[in-house]
């Protein structure tokens, strides 16, 4: 199951860079995230995006 952005993202773009596999992109509010491509970042200790979040608007979708 892939990671999803809510609504409260501030659409900072923080999340986009740190994605290793490209799952994420500018919405036209907030960033999204590419359920398909979405790896969860299984080869990793955390998931990337998660941990810089500032408005920790990234969950399990």
């Amino acid at each position: 199951m892939a990671l999803f952005i809510t609504e409260e993202c501030t659409y900072c773009a923080a999340c986009e860079a740190e994605c290793p596999v490209n799952a994420i992109s500018a919405g036209d509010d907030i960033y999204v995230i590419d359920p398909n491509t979405c790896n969860e970042c299984a080869d990793l200790d955390a998931q990337a995006c998660v941990s810089v979040c500032p408005e920790e608007c990234i969950v399990q979708g």
